[in-house]
Parts: C-alpha cells; sequence; structure tokens
C-alpha cells in the first residue's frame, strides 16, 4: 500500500484525511517542534523569517491546536467554570446571561455545572479544586466554606462569588435587607398596615439567607413605622410557586386578612398574585403585591417589585474574575437596587393616600396580562 502523506491518516472507508500536527508543521517549515510552540505562544525568541515560515505552514496545513495541546503549553485552558444552582430558575437565567455574554467576549469558553444538591456543589468545588481543569471559577448564589476557597486558592483558580459574600473571596452582592425594607416601606406609604410576607423556608441545606434577610428589612419598617408585627402574617415555605399560592389563600381566609403582600422574589409574588385571583380577591384594589428581583416575567405581568440588576450582577462578577485572571485583586462590589412601581400596589381603600385617579389599572385586566405573558414565554421555551 502505499504510505499516506505526512499530515494524513487513513480512515476505516478507505479515505484519506488530513490531519494536521504540530510536527507536521514542523516538518514543512523546516524547524523543530519547540519552534512552532514558540511562534503559537507569540514568543519573541523566533526570528521574524522564521516565525513567517511557520505562520505559512500552519496556514497551507489548516492547522489548529488542541485545548489540551495549548493547556499544556501555556497554562491555560481558556474555560471558566460557572457553579450555581437550579440553572432554570429565571434570576440565575438572568445572571448567567451576563456572565456567559461577558467571557465569551474574552474568548473564554463556559463549562456550567448545576447543582440541584448539596453535595453536588461540594462535589462540583472539589473537582474543579485540580489545576488544569478551568482556569477561574464563577460560584453563584452558593456559599463556599473556607475549606473549599483554600483548596482553590492553592490550586491557584481565583473565585468570585455571585449574589454572596464571603472572607477569602471578591464578590458581587445586594444588602436584602435594605431591600425588604424598601418593599416595605412603599406598603406603609400606600395606607396599609396589615402587610403580609411570603419567603422561603429557613435555614435549609443550601444555606440560602437572602429571603430571611428580606424578612428582617420588612419586620424592621413595620417596627419604624410602630405598625404591631403580626406573626400570623408571616408564611415561610417551599421557593414553588404553588407554595406561594396557597400561603396567600391561607392568608386571605384569616379573620383579619391582610390587605398587601410583601413576597421575597418575583417568582412568589406571582404565586401571590394567583391565589388571590383563586380566592376572588382582586389585584391590586383589594390586595397589594411586591416582590423581588425584577426578574423578565415581572415586567410583562406589571409587578411591583425590588429590582436588583441580575444580568449586571453576572456580567459584573464575570470581569472580576477576568481582573483576577490576569493579576488584579478585585474589590468586593454592592449593587444598587431600586423600587419599580407598576401596577400590582394600590392605595388602601379608605386611607388618605386613597383617591379615584390613584388607583391602577383594572385588576381583572392585570390577571388577564399575567396570563398572557405566562403563554408568551412558555411559547419562547
Amino acid at each position: 500500500m502505499e504510505p499516506l502523506p505526512l499530515g494524513q491518516e487513513k480512515q476505516d472507508d478507505g479515505a484519506r484525511v488530513a490531519v494536521s500536527t504540530i510536527a507536521s508543521v514542523a516538518a514543512l517549515a523546516g524547524v523543530g517542534v519547540g519552534t512552532v510552540s514558540r511562534v503559537l505562544n507569540d514568543s519573541k525568541a523566533v526570528s521574524g523569517s522564521t516565525r513567517m515560515r511557520v505562520l505559512e505552514a500552519i496556514a497551507a496545513l489548516d492547522y489548529e491546536p488542541s485545548a489540551a495541546a495549548r493547556a499544556l503549553s501555556t497554562g491555560r485552558t481558556s474555560t471558566i467554570g460557572i457553579v450555581a444552582p437550579f440553572l432554570t430558575e429565571p434570576s440565575v437565567v438572568e445572571r448567567l446571561r451576563g456572565a456567559t455574554r461577558r467571557l465569551a467576549e474574552a474568548g473564554y469558553q463556559v463549562t456550567l455545572f448545576d447543582v440541584q444538591r448539596p453535595e453536588q456543589g461540594e462535589s462540583a468545588l472539589r473537582s474543579l479544586s485540580v489545576k488544569g481543569r478551568v482556569d477561574g471559577l464563577l460560584v453563584v448564589s452558593l456559599q463556599p466554606s473556607a475549606a473549599q476557597l483554600e483548596r482553590l486558592a492553592a490550586a491557584g483558580i481565583p473565585v468570585v462569588l455571585v449574589d454572596r459574600r464571603a472572607d477569602g473571596a471578591p464578590g458581587v452582592f445586594i444588602d436584602d435587607e435594605a431591600g425588604g425594607r424598601l418593599a416595605t416601606e412603599h406598603l406603609i406609604g400606600l395606607g396599609h398596615r396589615r402587610i403580609a410576607f411570603v419567603g422561603d423556608l429557613e435555614g435549609g441545606p443550601f444555606g440560602f439567607t437572602s429571603s430571611e434577610a428580606r424578612r428582617r428589612g420588612y419586620e424592621a419598617a413595620l417596627r419604624d413605622a410602630e405598625i404591631k408585627r403580626r406573626p400570623l402574617l408571616v408564611r415561610r415555605g417551599p421557593h414553588r410557586r404553588d407554595a406561594a399560592r396557597a400561603a396567600t389563600r391561607e392568608l386571605l381566609a384569616l379573620p383579619d386578612p391582610p390587605t398587601a403582600v410583601f413576597a421575597a422574589s418575583d417568582h412568589q409574588a406571582l404565586g401571590v398574585i394567583e391565589g388571590a385571583e383563586s380566592a376572588g380577591v382582586d389585584v391590586p384594589e383589594r390586595l397589594s403585591v411586591v416582590g423581588f428581583d425584577d426578574i423578565e416575567l415581572a415586567r410583562y405581568c406589571g409587578l411591583t417589585t425590588i429590582a436588583q440588576p441580575l444580568e449586571d450582577s453576572g456580567a459584573r462578577g464575570a470581569e472580576m474574575l477576568l481582573a483576577a485572571l490576569d493579576g488584579a485583586a478585585p474589590r468586593p462590589h454592592e449593587l444598587r437596587l431600586e423600587l419599580q412601581i407598576r401596577s400590582t400596589c394600590s392605595p388602601l381603600v379608605g386611607s388618605k393616600t386613597h383617591t379615584e385617579e390613584s388607583r391602577p389599572i383594572r385588576p381583572r385586566l392585570l390577571n388577564g396580562m399575567m396570563r398572557e405573558s405566562q403563554a408568551i414565554l412558555r411559547g419562547r421555551a
């Protein structure tokens, strides 16, 4: 059989296909493999004429170094790991959108690790602490332990947290307690006094603290306004819309039901609106609702909410990680919160702030808008 020319191999069907290697580039250029490697790494220790011969050989053979070879020669993988819980959650999706876009612009590939159980997060962080898997790591909404951060630092892998704070790693975060206070103060300003809170179960296995902090802000606002805190108006459950829906029906069945609800997330706030509708209670005419996050669906539904820059938090986290990879020491960054006033809040009927002109759009129209927007987003998926 006729031998294959340099840089070709035989396929199973007998066809020949060009497979360029660094050795074939070196042979065609008449240089050593080390010289080709130095050209690929843009080393200054190669003369102009030699560099030109190597580049011409690379072009002629359509050679592209493998990721593994590039990692061996440069010590970089051009890959960033992102560890995040519940990748389909709207707030996580928006953070990832910002992070992945910025990393792609910088020429990095992204490896996502979806954490559905606490042990998955521990396993991901342990495996990523092996040098050579990723260049850097973004951790979204999870709290690495001090030991995990030390292992990653020892492996030379910079870590940036998004939506968390921890000693030993820079992060992008918000003041959840201040946000809870801002939401409740808005409802108090509309004349409401029986204000309920619907949030997450606290002290869970993931160590999430945002709902608890937002509840503290809610209670602080009530205290400052000299409004008695009513434990019956505080409901905590799984972070699901159906749980918020059921909690709302329980609240509205009380002898002295709330006239307003602050939900710890937009996801739960939408469940509150659904629960009110199923109980025949109009939003916002008989029940005002404020959420937290400002996810995309909240904007479609006209939900009044505490807006945090979700997409920007991911982008800023990525920028901090890129800076760390360049040898900088990024500082923790707190993002600004804003109250987004839309259509789910109304002044309390009979309060000094209530007038016919102050009432928002008709509540039945609001509920119809929510059903329509949900259908639109389901169609996108």
